[in-house]
C-alpha cells in the first residue's frame, strides 16, 4: 500500500490499469480528452503489479479494483466514481486544483 500512495502521490493525475480493461482505456480517453496527461501504471505489466492489485483493492473495497484513478495524490476512485464527478461537473474542478489542468 505504501508503493501506492508514494507513486499516487508523484504526478497530479495517477491511473491503475489493466492492459486488457476495456474501462480502463475509456478512463485514460477521458483525462486525454479532457487535456490531462496522466502518468498509467499498468498492473499487468507492473513487476508486482498483484500485490498492487490486491492492496488497491483493499484501499478501493472491491475487486478487480481498475481502474483506480487518483488526483492530487487523493484517491477518487474507480470508473463509477470518476463518471460521477464528470457528469456533475465536478472533475474539471479537482483536476484544476491538483495542477493537471490549467484552463
Amino acid at each position: 500500500m505504501d508503493k501506492i500512495k508514494r507513486l499516487a502521490s508523484q504526478r497530479a493525475v495517477v491511473i491503475f490499469t489493466m492492459s486488457s480493461c476495456c474501462m480502463c482505456h475509456t478512463i485514460k480517453r477521458l483525462f486525454c480528452e479532457l487535456g490531462v496527461n496522466p502518468t498509467i501504471h499498468e498492473l499487468d505489466k507492473e513487476p508486482n503489479g498483484k500485490d498492487m492489485e490486491r492492496a488497491l483493492a483493499r484501499m478501493v473495497g472491491h475487486s478487480p479494483p481498475v481502474p483506480a484513478v487518483f488526483i492530487g495524490g487523493h484517491l477518487i476512485g474507480p470508473t463509477d466514481k470518476v463518471m460521477s464527478l464528470h457528469l456533475g461537473g465536478k472533475l474539471v474542478l479537482l483536476l484544476r486544483e491538483a495542477g493537471a489542468l490549467w484552463l
